[in-house]
């Protein structure tokens, strides 16, 4: 729909935007350095800032030997800002004198807040306005902060829960924590809906709101919905440019977790954006046409059946493109998508379109999210997204292919069931929420087959599950050895989704070029953790992994059989063989003097956890210059021939790598 009238625009692009370059970053042999190298910090300001995080780490120490459950809850709160000035002078990220200047400001806000935490206080966490928080990531244990604006009415609102906006920022090259916490302690953002609290995820940097930075969304919300009055069923995804591209992703693949989706501008998938956007030649293994699946929401279109989605372009925007490939791709599901146009507009959003958008959402809003469709759509490529309302997916017949779901509550106590590419189903109705008969069994059809499955229970909740084409008494996949599940399906990247923990290995490797080759990659990952996803990776000694280690973390595991002793004692329990001659992959061997395996496997010594050889996440640094790239470019396996060199794009020369199946072992050749 097209607005008839141009009005003054409201730009969405914050001082630390900045866009990739076009052909010029598409040369993997010159990557430019993201994020970019800092300016010098002044001796007086070094000094005045040293100062200032001395007084701060020492509050923080004396806060960490408290025993009260308030302040170790409210802890992350103050650690947010200290990490953030922090890792820019360890780091060399301060982009401009003003970020020197704001920087202190940031500590300070950090030293009065544990002045106020050493008493027992916590003011901020019930000041209006704008509103910096910290929550402590499941992931690698940092402190990761996010923006909140409260509005006024909530101090008067008593125990009324409100409505939530999700905003999403843009590109931001520069946008390290200490410019993201300055920002929010100053800005109010791009939207303000009456009445509504505006939560902005950091996500991790700029990642588009992608892995680690995907996560960062759920914690942060999670933490809001803990500590303010949100309502569950009128939280919305909203945001512009990469923003918009992380709404469209998270918006497919969570369609139940909004009452509506409002993306911007941005990509909603890899391959075309980079050749219309970036003008790229693409040449992608099979492999990573197959794991463009993950994040690229065409082939999740059905999944926005049950989420009203306003898309926004200006007319004149070369990334109108997001939302003209996702109209297609809606159009094919005959649902007719909402596209505002703002005319004559380039990467802005017209006045008069935000004031249609806000109108739009404030109507979805009164209604809020439909807690129980009688008709849900689910498609998906991989069981890390496996759910909508009351249908999900709990086994698949084949990894990275089209899986689809149909389900419709017919009549008083009949569900009606199509399915693709799926062995497990499970359909669950919430307490209370049952629309049948709890004195009838109810029929479930499913590609044209019956089942007379259980009556409602009391409570009016109600359950069915199938594996393999049989009733089944709970959900999912049989005990009976191992099968890809949900947060167990891989590829490697899938591992630095969760709590991990990096082992590095105390003796020596084999060959020469694999102990040189396994301990760089181990210090390139550490590296690019922080620089990158922004966090501090875990690194224990091979022989400072506990038990507790072993249930609580996926282990990334550096090195070979013999110079890692947790690779030693799960290497006969893998299904790719390793000894000090041969790697052996099926029937196919490779000389273990010049090559390495790297894969992901359930840990043989916990399988409801990971186990990861000799890979961080795997795209590199030439992926960073454009965030549709940011995709893994591994999948479950693969053998590295050491003699080439790790470059931007790969950790070497992959001579062999592939998919496990769905039980875990190689694929049949």
């Amino acid at each position: 729909m097209r607005l008839l009238t141009t009005l003054t625009l409201i730009s969405l692009l914050v001082q630390q935007t900045v866009y990739a370059d076009g052909p010029r970053d598409n040369v993997a042999e010159n990557v430019r350095q993201i994020p970019p190298a800092g300016i010098e910090v002044p001796a007086e300001d070094q000094e005045s800032l040293e100062l200032q995080l001395k007084t701060l780490q020492g509050q923080l120490t004396s806060l960490g030997r408290s025993k009260h459950p308030l302040v170790q809850e409210l802890l992350p709160d103050v650690e947010i800002f200290h990490r953030a000035v922090r890792v820019a002078l360890d780091h060399n990220e301060f982009f401009s004198p003003n970020e020197i200047k704001s920087a202190s400001d940031v500590l300070r806000t950090g030293i009065d807040r544990a002045e106020q935490l050493l008493v027992g206080e916590a003011p901020w966490t019930r000041q209006t306005g704008l509103v910096v928080r910290g929550y402590r990531s499941k992931i690698d244990q940092t402190a990761q902060p996010y923006g909140l604006v409260i509005p006024d009415s909530y101090l008067f609102a008593g125990k009324d829960d409100f409505r939530l906006d999700l905003w999403f920022h843009g590109r931001g090259e520069r946008l390290s924590e200490n410019a993201f916490i300055s920002q929010r302690m100053r800005q109010r953002g791009n939207i303000a809906p009456v009445d509504t609290i505006v939560l902005h995820p950091y996500g991790r940097y700029s990642n588009a709101f992608k892995f680690a930075g995907e996560i960062d969304v759920l914690e942060a919300l999670d933490h809001a919905k803990k500590h303010y009055h949100v309502d569950e069923d009128r939280v919305a995804v909203r945001g512009f440019s990469m923003g918009g591209a992380g709404c469209w992703q998270m918006a497919v693949h969570y369609p139940d977790l909004f009452f509506a989706a409002n993306p911007g501008a941005g990509f909603s998938e890899t391959p075309e954006f980079l050749k219309f956007f970036q003008k790229e030649t693409l040449a992608p293994t099979w492999y990573e046409e197959k794991l463009w699946r993950w994040y690229d929401c065409p082939g999740y279109s059905a999944n926005l059946y049950n989420l009203p989605t306003v898309a926004y372009s200006g007319e004149l925007d070369i990334q109108k493109q997001a939302a003209d490939i996702m109209e297609v791709a809606l159009a094919k599901e005959d649902i007719s998508l909402v596209h505002i146009i703002g005319p004559e507009t380039k990467h802005a959003i017209h006045k008069e379109a935000a004031v249609e958008i806000d109108a739009r959402l404030a109507s979805l809003a009164e209604r809020g999210r439909n807690s129980l469709p009688r008709r849900v759509q689910l498609a998906t490529y991989t069981l890390k997204y496996n759910r909508s309302h009351w249908v999900e997916i709990t086994g698949l017949e084949q990894h990275w292919e089209a899986a689809r779901v149909e389900a419709t509550i017919v009549g008083a106590s009949r569900i009606a069931v199509k399915t693709t590419n799926v062995s497990g189903l499970s359909l669950s109705i919430l307490p209370g929420r049952c629309p049948f008969d709890i004195r009838k069994p109810v029929t479930v059809e499913v590609n044209g087959k019956s089942y007379s499955a259980q009556r409602p229970m009391s409570d009016h909740s109600w359950s069915f599950h199938l594996w393999g084409g049989e009733p089944v008494a709970k959900a999912g996949p049989p005990s009976d050895g191992l099968h890809k599940r949900q947060h167990l399906q891989g590829p490697i990247d899938d591992a630095f989704m969760d709590s991990f923990i990096v082992v590095r290995p105390t003796g020596t490797a084999n060959h020469e070029a694999v102990d040189k080759w396994s301990r760089s990659e181990l210090d390139h990952f550490v590296e690019h953790w922080r620089r990158h996803f922004r966090g501090d990776a875990i690194v224990k000694n091979d022989s400072e992994v506990s038990e507790a280690d072993i249930q609580a973390a996926n282990l990334i595991l550096f090195g070979d059989v013999s110079s890692n002793k947790q690779i030693t004692r799960i290497a006969d329990k893998l299904p790719i063989q390793w000894n000090n001659d041969s790697i052996i992959v099926g029937e196919s061997k490779f000389d273990a003097a010049n090559h390495a395996p790297v894969l992901v496997y359930p840990n043989p010594l916990n399988p409801k956890r990971y186990v990861v050889l000799n890979s961080g996440f795997t795209y590199r640094e030439f992926a960073y210059l454009n965030n549709a790239r940011q995709v893994p470019k591994l999948p479950d396996w693969a053998v590295i021939d050491l003699r080439t060199p790790p470059d931007s794009l790969w950790p070497g020369k992959v001579v062999a790598a592939d998919f496990f199946n769905e039980r875990w072992q190689l694929n049949a050749k």
